[in-house]
């Protein structure tokens, strides 16, 4: 490949491939020298021309190497762009979620709901990518939103594998760090917008802005723009779609497009009465026996149908695909039940309007008390620990505070400042043995949440990776306390 061809103004030197990561280079790569908040890439352009760097790509910052620079104003979008050249195969459909939570349950039932129509379809994000093989095929990304390269090396594998249509997450680091610049939309969704990643963002008006990215600047004239109706920022979002050309496609309980009537939990489910827009003036309804517990992924769901139809799929066909779901590991995930039927499950929710979303979701599922067991990972916004602990003392009967990732802080630190919201709270900092805690105070009817992981099967302690699984711990406990999976 001719670097000219697919950078515009670089040299015409023939180059073998490119990345962001110096230990990833190979004899004859392009290296792009990106500068972060935790490291400088420039730190790293020596290591990679000795691993055969031919060409470094980065910013316009005074340097000089023994190999040619290209310098840039913006070197991630140009990457982004670059990558999209080199690795110009996707499959056809396209379709990105950003939103705070629920962007992984929503990108994995829509590869769900387009599997059951017949689709060849696979899903990208936080769970790794998920291809036609299902989980068995699936391939670690490392990040939410993986980085340019990644992203486009993983599009192009998948069409190979014959997939038509993919669904991806679209983080806030992606989206302002240009990772989905160059990829061919189809459509976009937005789920929700609540405090998380102001260790990255300044404030949270950024935070905002990197989100808006998908539909003022990322998706097609005419896409869809799929807006959950009960978000504060509906209106912003909405308007931001139509200013740019989109298609808004509102769903939720006060959703335009596509709503809920009504909820009834079940033990092991909920039977929600959806009604949708068939044309104007013209509605349509049909009850829909959902196999997940929770509001929270009762509105995943929706989220996805919103994007399938959208899209062009039968509405009858995807609310009929809806009864089909598997939950998503790590996402209100039903692990085991206690001697006395009382359920353990793992949530993935790290926020304090995740948590509220959760333990609000769980308590019409259960009768008794609900106990919680989480923490706060260290290193990252620290002004959501307190206010996570007043969401736990308000929604939950017993929490359990304990670690989670602490990374580089003090466990202890990290730990008093969440008890600041939920002073009369147990402490366990051993994370293992706080859910063997909450394991034994089951009691019949009461329901065990333990928060905060999800999927995840490593602890980050130091700069150690701990092995670690919620499900895998609990369910250990389970069965030395008598416990049935």
């Amino acid at each position: 490949m001719i670097l000219s061809d697919i950078l515009p103004d670089a040299p015409a030197l023939n180059i073998e491939g490119l990345t962001a990561d110096s230990r990833k280079v190979q004899p004859g790569y392009l290296f792009a020298a990106l500068q972060g908040v935790a490291s400088d890439g420039r730190d790293y352009i020596e290591d990679a021309i000795r691993a055969g760097a031919v060409v470094i790509l980065t910013d316009t910052r005074p340097g000089e190497w023994s190999v040619p620079a290209v310098k840039v104003d913006n070197p991630r979008l140009a990457l982004a762009h670059a990558a999209a050249r080199l690795l110009p195969a996707q499959p056809a459909t396209v379709a990105a979620v950003t939103g705070t939570n629920g962007k992984s349950s929503t990108v994995d039932f829509l590869r769900q709901i387009w599997t059951h129509l017949g689709r060849k379809a696979a899903s990208m994000g936080t769970l790794g990518a998920i291809g036609p093989a299902g989980w068995t095929g699936r391939m670690d990304l490392g990040h939410t939103t993986p980085d340019p390269v990644a992203v486009h090396e993983t599009l192009q594998a998948l069409a190979g594998q014959g997939v038509t249509h993919v669904a991806m997450e679209a983080s806030s680091h992606g989206l302002a760090q240009h990772r989905l610049d160059g990829v061919k939309l189809s459509a976009g969704a937005f789920t929700n917008l609540t405090q998380d990643h102001l260790d990255y963002h300044p404030d949270f008006d950024d935070y905002r802005s990197a989100k808006l990215r998908l539909f003022s600047e990322l998706l097609p004239k005419g896409a869809p723009a799929v807006i959950c109706a009960d978000s504060p920022e509906r209106e912003t979002f909405e308007k931001a779609a139509v200013a740019a050309g989109l298609r808004p496609f509102t769903f939720g309980w006060k959703g335009d497009h596509l709503w809920i009537d009504e909820i009834t939990p079940r033990s092991t489910g909920q039977d929600v009465v959806v009604q949708w827009e068939v044309a104007p003036g013209n509605d349509a309804e049909r009850l829909v026996k959902l196999p997940l517990i929770g509001e929270f992924q009762a509105l995943n769901a929706l989220t996805a149908a919103a994007l399938a139809i959208s899209l062009g799929e039968d509405a009858e066909q995807v609310f009929e695909a809806l009864e089909g779901l598997i939950g998503v590991p790590g996402r209100l995930e039903l692990v085991g039940q206690s001697s006395g039927k009382a359920p353990v499950f793992v949530d993935y929710a790290h926020t304090p309007d995740g948590l509220d979303t959760l333990l609000r979701a769980a308590r019409p599922h259960v009768r008794g008390r609900i106990i919680l067991v989480f923490g706060c990972g260290g290193d990252r916004d620290r002004a959501k620990r307190p206010l996570m602990g007043d969401v736990a003392r308000r929604f939950a009967d017993e929490v359990i505070v304990t670690d989670d990732n602490p990374r580089t802080e003090k466990a202890a630190d990290i730990r008093a400042a969440v008890r600041k919201g939920c002073p009369d709270a147990s402490e366990i900092g051993d994370r293992a043995e706080a859910i063997r805690e909450g394991v034994k105070r089951l009691k019949a009817g009461d329901a065990l949440l333990i928060a905060g992981k999800g999927h995840e099967t490593g602890q980050i302690v130091g700069t150690t990776v701990i092995p670690f699984s919620d499900a895998e711990v609990a369910r250990q406990a389970l069965a030395e306390l008598g416990g049935a999976e």
